[in-house]
């Protein structure tokens, strides 16, 4: 997840359309539309196309995001949601389990910007949400933005090298298909 640093990247740009999917749980509704409207101010910014679903919980995020990645077009995704803790275990449930399936999905190649607010009260959640105070759906849009350019920059295909096995179709610089 993008911190809250004094060290600004920036945002890259890009030379080929951008498309990211805001995965979003809308449990706070308030804190949620702080959120969508912080990642979407990024995005815009960027110049990407974005497109918002939404999920029951913030569990629910990191299955939407493999099931959406695997059948879809986008680029990347931001995680959000908001997990405030209550008085039994389950915060700690949600909160572990949301982040390391997140976690495991990017290990796989998915660029998520995980910006799944978790917090001990309202309080802490609204300054989160918040686009002017600390910004951590903005923070999820730039990380997501970064690593799908880190992506582009080094997942070009690798060329002729390596093993090929007999019957395999190479394809020429100039496009033409060779046995």
């Amino acid at each position: 997840m993008a911190g809250h640093s004094d060290n600004d990247l920036g945002l890259p740009e890009f030379d080929r359309p951008v498309k990211v999917g805001i995965v979003i749980a809308p449990y706070y509704t308030a804190i949620s539309e702080a959120q969508i409207e912080a990642a979407t101010a990024v995005l815009d910014r960027a110049g990407v196309a974005h497109e918002v679903i939404e999920v029951p919980g913030s569990l629910e995020v990191p299955t939407a995001i493999s099931i959406v990645h695997r059948m879809s077009n986008f680029d990347g995704f931001v995680a959000l949601g908001c997990v405030i803790r209550g008085a039994t275990s389950h915060y700690d449930v949600v909160v572990n389990e949301s982040s390391r399936a997140l976690t495991m999905l990017g290990l796989q190649g998915v660029c998520i910007g995980n910006g799944i607010i978790t917090v001990e009260n309202r309080e802490q959640a609204e300054e989160r949400a918040d686009g002017a105070r600390l910004n951590t759906a903005g923070g999820a849009a730039e990380a997501a933005l970064h690593l799908i350019a880190l992506t582009r920059k080094y997942g070009q295909p690798k060329g002729n090298l390596g093993f090929k096995p007999r019957g395999t179709i190479e394809i020429a610089e100039d496009g033409s298909a060779k046995a």
